[in-house]
């Protein structure tokens, strides 16, 4: 399935299930996929908010505000990423996330 088709595949299950986080991060990760980070932000960050405990959504949402520009709110999620990795003991998403923040 091609870049644009995934996107459109997940749009129509999100549409259908919007609650479901599940769709929801597959669409942000095919829109990230066609460089439309300002379009998986709202997704990403539903996820984030579902799932106190997943880290990933929070992650991805941080990096694609950095990417946006928008380092401000990028901050709290990568912080809020890194304590994630901390209690859950994921070494490299701990070290790239306090690379990240110690740009910031």
């Amino acid at each position: 399935m091609t870049a644009p088709a995934r996107s459109v595949h997940f749009a129509a299950l999100v549409a259908k299930q919007p609650d479901n986080e599940l769709f929801r991060f597959s669409l942000a990760q095919a829109l990230l996929a066609e460089d439309r980070g300002a379009d998986a932000l709202e997704h990403l960050e539903a996820c984030a908010r579902k799932k106190a405990d997943w880290m990933m959504p929070r992650i991805m949402l941080g990096k694609t505000l950095l990417a946006l520009g928008r380092r401000a709110e990028a901050k709290p999620w990568l912080a809020d990423a890194l304590q994630l990795a901390i209690d859950q003991d994921h070494q490299d998403p701990e070290a790239e996330l306090r690379g990240l923040l110690a740009g910031l």
